[in-house]
């Protein structure tokens, strides 16, 4: 089939879809731009008929446009690149420009022709872009940020991953990664969120993780050539988000060859000591990290075919290097191994430290071909595969606690462009993504102790000292193996009418794979209330005693499995109402199938809902549904007055739907992974035992709504002149249905009219807990935006941004927009007293700083500068829900951690030779004034507490002297419970929120 056939085939399906649905518009994403403009004479005249062709530097790729009978034109969905800009008209000389077109944005221009003569050619300043350079956009009310490769490669990145640099966007947020499968996927949050809740996607194919949300593959940032970072007021054609979206597009081949290689070195001796995770006088942690990258691309066959390949390869030796106190409690518990105490167990290895290598190996391919004038092909492969050994082990925890963590990630993109003609343009879409990981234990033995020394304030994974991982505690709650398999096709018409530019589209996601597993045996963890030294002091009965009161067994489930849909229509138009004034408006609809069914299965065959239709309990009502009225209205508006075009005002209003990720479910998915045995009547063996009998169950809420986010924004750009731009924005989102855990106690919070409610001991034994998960939570984001750039060519370029922001919701011990699932304290009053507050992400004051200054010698210095103010943490504790302080229970993240203040530093000094090599070495300095970021990584239970409280119900004196607390002093402020905790940003990988100490890196980079 011929392009025209295929796209006119696909195009009229289209087309009859949405004539027939758009009263019903997933995810989407736009990678391309838009050129728009006027055609006039030297007196102002407008020019009807003019010919105009944008060409792209460095390949045989065109687009052509007719101007309108009011002399405007655009040139619609072209990718960012360079373009040679020409514009004819009988009767005038020929004019052409340079222009450069960046992802998700319009650039306008106003052409002005002169009377026939020789033909004339208009220089404009040649710079690279920058985020630093970003002009206005006259169009549009989307609130978004441009990144492009120039600043991935002059900005120092702690991690080199593209997602730090998001950062300069106004309205982002660092957030810690996801989970410990993605450690080097650096998180960003938009709107106070958990940055789960963000769509992103890379040449236009999705590339978010449906089972715990955000980024899913990793991409070096040489492969990239820009992205657009939209945090709110996203047009029709994205979806999937209840936040922002990023929009991200590879670098392509051009006629001309040209590469690169760069190599980046960080080592111990370049490193400070982190006093949080590694206080003096413990053997500081060795490290070292190197960084090969290389790119390459041109012609395959000149103005036809072109490539281009990036490789990077991470080789980290990081390691735990332990403490005297650690090592003295291994001893210890090897001693007790060898005297024949542990079970099955008869000696312990105790190293001196634990290596903890990591590699990544990440590449991408593509490929562009010119099948025609008309018709633009391209085809792009990516792959990231990584391997961590020991992974999760940590200062006061045993190898045997640690995993081999193995994912590899593939995602393939292939399109097509073709225009019919003019003022029709089609767009092909396929994409497809998979995931495969495994965490292997370092050990099987069905068994982990647990010593109070493993869980202090300077550990960050540990719960466990010896023994099997249990998967179980906050941090290490993962799967052990994760599948996603994902296949996108999408079509989207775009079409200028006269003012209007209107574009249709239709999404189809198709995940037949969506699966994963915990262990599915019985594991128990044995909790011991003294360290090992004290055991060695006593008789082997104390320390068997003590091990048999603090077993715990525990099964996590197996397995879980998945087959989703997901179909979206959308319908837009960019209306010139005047050429001052645009009016964008759309809508969009999206569903989703088989969201609520886990291998073939509803949860109405679900143990806990048998259970409890046969307690005669009516906690839920049958099984949840797909949500069908995921409807989202798009309106926006940019008016600039005057005839300069500095100025615009924009505003906007839209309604976001987004089926969240499934993690915090898979508990009620495991429920239905077998066929449910026989369950009407108390005592039948499919029935789920009482709570009495440990019996628990995990459901799903049958009043299912998809979450989604109200988005009102207003805001105002000026530019003052051609190098400096402010710009003052305002934000409000309203979250709705977001998710929610409730536990009821069973024979408690619920009871069976079978069994009189005061009678405790039958209720207890036939009415098991229950955790139900609802999506009824409401939360709200406000925040004032204040942007400068500006750009001084031969000295210096910058961006500032200030944030004042507030977002609070509704949880118990922590509030997260748009997260896996927040708690409720009481099921019975889920919206209480003290359970609504700040999210995790509210932050007061944000301050970003970011640019280069050329000094003399040809030097240039940039940096990347990040201040805000405390994030909030909650005070919890083991004999209720929050810690109750002098007979007040404090509430949901009310208090605050550490302000965090990051300095990066970078130096470089380009050296130019033969026309068109460059070598470029640097340094680069992280934290350059090494203070402390514990962020608000404190401890959080009052028992772990390195001063103890006198009463953990309610405290009001503090240990003053430990270890001993022979004296206690009251308490009067609760700045004196406060205690910085472990680096969990160092632990799950680079740290954001919590910080790193002083690193340096050095390197050097070679283009040409």
């Amino acid at each position: 089939m011929t392009s025209r056939n295929l796209h006119t085939c696909l195009g009229t399906i289209l087309l009859v879809l949405v004539a027939s649905a758009l009263s019903l518009p997933a995810p989407a994403q736009t990678s391309t731009g838009s050129l728009r403009g006027v055609v006039q004479d030297s007196a102002g005249a407008r020019l009807p008929k003019a010919q105009i062709v944008a060409r792209e530097k460095g390949s045989a790729f065109e687009r052509r446009a007719i101007s309108d009978d009011r002399g405007e034109f655009r040139l619609i969905d072209l990718l960012p690149g360079d373009y040679t800009l020409t514009v004819t008209a009988p009767g005038f000389a020929d004019a052409s420009t340079d222009v450069e077109l960046i992802v998700s944005s319009v650039r306008d221009y106003t052409i002005t022709l002169r009377p026939a003569g020789a033909k004339e050619t208009i220089q404009v300043q040649s710079q690279p872009a920058s985020i630093t350079t970003q002009p206005i956009d006259l169009s549009s009310a989307v609130h978004q940020t441009i990144v492009t490769s120039q600043d991935l490669t002059t900005l120092p990145l702690a991690s080199r991953s593209f997602a730090n640099i998001a950062y300069l966007a106004p309205g982002t947020e660092p957030v810690e990664p996801s989970d410990p499968t993605k450690a080097r996927i650096t998180a960003v949050s938009t709107g106070g969120s958990s940055g789960l809740n963000n769509n992103i996607a890379i040449d236009g194919v999705e590339n978010s993780d449906d089972w715990i949300g955000g980024f899913l593959q990793n991409f070096s940032p040489e492969a990239l050539q820009e992205f657009a970072v939209q945090t709110a007021q996203e047009d029709a054609d994205i979806g999937g988000t209840t936040a922002g979206s990023f929009v991200l597009t590879t670098k392509r081949g051009t006629d001309d060859w040209h590469g690169s290689f760069a190599f980046y070195d960080r080592a111990a001796d370049l490193n400070a000591r982190y006093p949080i995770e590694n206080p003096a006088p413990n053997p500081k942690q060795p490290f070292s990290r190197q960084n090969y990258v290389g790119t390459i691309g041109g012609p395959l066959k000149k103005d036809k075919v072109w490539m281009f390949a990036s490789f990077e390869h991470v080789h980290e030796n990081a390691s735990i290097a332990y403490s005297p106190a650690s090592t003295t409690e291994f001893d210890a518990l090897s001693q007790l191994a060898a005297d024949g105490l542990i079970p099955g167990v008869t000696s312990i290895a105790v190293p001196a430290n634990t290596p903890i290598p990591f590699r990544d190996y990440l590449g991408s391919v593509r490929f562009d071909f010119s099948q025609s004038p008309r018709s633009q092909w391209f085809l792009r492969t990516s792959a990231d595969s990584y391997l961590t050994h020991n992974n999760l082990v940590q200062q006061a925890t045993l190898p045997s606690t640690g995993l081999t963590t193995h994912n590899n990630y593939w995602n393939i993109a292939l399109g097509n462009t073709y225009n019919f003609n003019p003022n029709w343009l089609g767009t092909f879409t396929f994409g497809y993504s998979e995931l495969h990981l495994t965490q292997e234990r370092n050990s099987n033995l069905g068994f982990a102790l647990a010593f109070p020394f493993s869980a202090t304030s300077l550990t960050v994974s540990g719960f466990e000292t010896f023994g099997d991982n249990q998967f179980a505690t906050p941090i290490t709650f993962f799967p052990n193996l994760r599948n996603q398999e994902k296949y996108q096709f999408r079509y989207d018409v775009s079409h200028i009418m006269g003012r209007h530019t209107l574009k249709f589209g239709i999404d189809f996601i198709h995940e037949p794979v969506l699966s994963g597993s915990f262990p599915g045996n019985d594991e128990t963890l044995f909790s011991f209330p003294q360290d090992p030294t004290y055991y060695l002091t006593q008789p082997g009965s104390v320390f068997t005693a003590d091990m048999q009161a603090g077993a715990f067994t525990s099964n996590l489930g197996g397995s879980f499995a998945q087959n989703v849909q997901r179909l979206a229509f959308y319908g837009q138009d960019s209306w010139r109402v005047t050429p001052h004034l645009t009016l964008n408006y759309g809508l969009r609809y999206q569903t989703t199938f088989g969201l609520f069914e886990a291998s073939g299965r509803s949860q109405l065959e679900n143990p806990a809902y048998l259970t409890l239709k046969a307690l005669n309990i009516p906690l839920v009502n049958g099984a949840p549904h797909d949500y069908r009225r995921q409807f989202g209205p798009r309106l926006g508006i940019a008016y600039s007055p005057g005839s300069s075009g500095a100025t615009v005002i924009r505003a906007g209003f839209g309604i976001y739907w987004d089926d969240l990720a499934q993690g915090g479910w898979a508990s009620a998915f495991q429920a239905v992974n077998v066929p449910p045995g026989p369950c009407t009547a108390v005592g039948d063996p499919g029935c789920i035992p009482g709570s009495a009998l440990g019996g628990a169950g995990n459901l799903i809420d049958s009043r299912y709504r998809t979450p989604y986010n109200i988005h009102a924004t207003a805001g105002v750009q000026h530019a003052f002149n051609h190098n400096w731009t402010l710009s003052a924005d305002y934000t409000h989102e309203q979250g709705n249905n977001g998710y929610r855990g409730y536990t009821f106690a069973g024979g408690v919070d619920i009871t069976t009219p079978l069994y009189p409610a005061n009678d405790i001991v039958d209720q207890q034994n036939v009415v098991p807990d229950i955790n139900l998960f609802k999506s009824d939570n409401r939360s709200n984001y406000n925040a004032l935006m204040i942007k400068l750039q500006g750009n001084m060519t031969k000295r210096f370029n910058l961006v500032a941004h200030y944030t004042l922001s507030r977002a609070n919701t509704w949880g118990c011990f922590l509030g997260e927009l748009f997260d896996y699932v927040n708690g409720v304290c009481d099921p019975l009053n889920p919206f209480g007293p003290g359970d609504y507050g700040p999210s995790g992400e509210d932050i007061t004051h944000r301050f970003v700083l970011a640019g280069t200054v050329h000094i003399p010698g040809g030097f240039e210095v940039s940096t990347l500068t990040q201040a805000e103010s405390a994030r909030p943490f909650t005070l919890t504790t083991p004999v209720g829900t929050r810690a109750v302080i002098n007979g007040v229970e404090s509430k949901m993240d009310e208090f605050r951690g550490t302000p965090y203040v990051q300095v990066d530093f970078r130096v470089s000094r380009p050296i130019h030779f033969a026309d068109r090599f460059t070598f470029t070495p640097f340094a680069e300095f992280f934290n350059l004034f090494n203070r402390n970021n514990p962020g608000a990584n404190y401890v959080t239970d009052i028992s772990a507490l390195p001063n103890p409280v006198n009463d953990l119900a309610n405290a009001t004196a503090i240990c003053s002297n430990p270890p001993s607390c022979t004296t206690f002093v009251p308490i009067t402020s609760s700045k004196q419970l406060l205690v910085p905790s472990g680096g969990l940003g160092d632990f799950f990988g680079p740290g954001t929120t919590v910080g790193i100490p002083f690193a340096a890196q050095l390197g050097f980079r070679f283009d040409f």
